[in-house]
């Protein structure tokens, strides 16, 4: 799972062997307080534990009403004294009520926590109390609605640092990709390439462990299988079935267990072109058709479009956008992966109407044969040029720039012409590990920070605090 979970299991047995050393009295009060946050507004278990001890006290009532009736009927003989002495007669009515009260809210209470336990176990992880993995749901189930739009490893990797704040999330993807696995399969079946989808669905799954992986995994080009994901062929074949591109899409996310939805930008069969001007050969301008071949012209991109011109939108995506708190474009490749979903009219239409937050996330270095010695200002630049100015309202970029690139990759540093002409917000989103790509957790957690900052308190985030200490 996430890192959310892996500190949240840490604090766990680091407070379980804290409470070793306490006295009896502080693990019991430290047991009360922890129980007691059952209890905190959004939690959702008031209302049917009212309900519960509703319809205990009317079966304690009717058992009231029966063992009365017998009490004032039964003949005076060694049954009487048992009723007496069970129903506490040497005490005052108030005092017998206190304590038959306090008995039967334990006692409730008791079998109610051991009953969810009993059934929650299998869902739980170890280690892990189930408050904090129902608190989470929760949380995630009330986050924010949030469309992100792109495609690549910058899609996925945006993907999986989300999932941890909101379940309520939409991936749209384009489907304009050629190459590789997907580019076979689309050239021999005539499905939809399902390459950047696969990648969202392993992204979003509720469990990144076996089953995901499995799922990405590719063969080698000597298996005869012309190095296929397992993935691909599984979408492949499930469109077959279903008789359906989306409807396989869909099934697929059940299986992996996704938190959202992974929707294609069109259903239209679609091919990327550009006008490149190749630098070369005196500024000659070359037309090039095919997602998978553009980058590997070197020259400067100057205009990409759809064949056949302006495709269809998939409905779901158009619904998703207008429902939107907030919607992100980026990270991920500038002409390849994200102007493709925006060429497609009605998406860009629905942005413009779509009451959310728009965000615009730089990628962190540039893409040989695509974004050579582009600026930040470069890219959105490009975007404007395409589909029109004034989509964003705020820009999130990169101002950490240390570790080794190779040696075709440069930093994308924000320019004096980006923050001139649009709100820019800077932080460090650098994955260590892999300089010219984003860090999931940080994205996300920047992404959410600034969303709460600018619609209210940040009740959320305060949440999670509270489930890491």
């Amino acid at each position: 799972m996430g890192v959310v979970d892996g500190q949240l299991t840490t604090c766990y047995i680091l407070q379980n062997m804290k409470e070793n050393n306490l006295t009896f009295w502080d693990r019991f009060k430290s047991f009360i307080k922890r129980e007691a946050r059952w209890l905190l507004p959004g939690i959702g278990v008031k209302r049917w534990m009212l309900l519960i001890l509703a319809g205990i006290t009317l079966l304690a009532v009717g058992l009231a009403l029966i063992l009365l009736n017998i009490y004032r009927t039964a003949p005076n003989n060694w049954l009487l004294p048992i009723i007496s002495a069970v129903s506490l007669q040497s005490f005052g009515r108030i005092t017998r009520a206190l304590i038959f009260g306090l008995v039967g809210f334990s006692l409730t209470a008791y079998g109610m926590w051991g009953l969810n336990r009993s059934l929650l176990r299998p869902f739980i992880q170890p280690g892990k109390p189930i408050i904090d993995a129902v608190s989470s749901f929760r949380r995630k189930e009330k986050g924010p609605r949030i469309v992100v739009i792109g495609g690549g490893h910058g899609l996925a990797t945006l993907l999986r640092g989300l999932k941890n704040f909101t379940k309520n999330l939409t991936a749209i993807v384009t489907v304009a990709d050629d190459g590789g696995s997907s580019g076979e399969l689309r050239r021999s079946l005539g499905v939809l390439p399902p390459g950047d989808i696969r990648n969202c669905l392993a992204a979003l799954s509720n469990d990144e462990e076996l089953l995901t992986q499995l799922f990405q995994y590719r063969f080698s080009d000597e298996s005869g299988l012309h190095g296929h994901s397992l993935g691909n062929l599984f979408i492949s074949g499930l469109a077959e079935i279903t008789g359906s591109f989306e409807e396989a899409v869909a099934e697929s996310g059940r299986v992996l267990a996704v938190q959202g939805q992974v929707l294609p930008s069109t259903l239209t069969d679609v091919r990327l072109a550009a006008s490149v001007e190749i630098v070369e050969e005196k500024k000659k301008s070359s037309w090039i058709r095919g997602e998978s071949k553009i980058p590997k012209v070197r020259g400067q991109i100057k205009r990409i479009w759809l064949e056949p011109d302006n495709p269809p939108a998939y409905p779901p995506a158009i619904q998703a956008l207008l429902a939107a708190d907030l919607i992100l474009i980026g990270p991920g490749s500038l002409y390849t992966s994200l102007l493709p979903n925006l060429l497609v009219p009605d998406i860009v239409e629905a942005i413009r109407a779509s009451r959310a937050m728009k965000f615009f996330i730089c990628n962190l270095a540039s893409q040989p044969g695509e974004t050579d010695e582009y600026s930040s200002y470069d890219h959105l630049t490009a975007i404007e040029k395409h589909i029109g100015s004034k989509l964003f309202d705020l820009i999130i970029c990169n101002n950490r720039y240390s570790g080794d690139l190779p040696d075709d990759v440069k930093w994308i540093e924000v320019d004096s012409d980006l923050e001139r002409n649009y709100p820019v917000y800077q932080t460090d989103l650098l994955d260590l590990d892999h300089p010219w790509r984003h860090d999931s957790e940080k994205l996300a957690q920047t992404i959410i920070d600034i969303y709460f900052d600018r619609t209210g308190p940040l009740i959320d985030r305060e949440v999670n605090q509270e489930e890491l200490q």
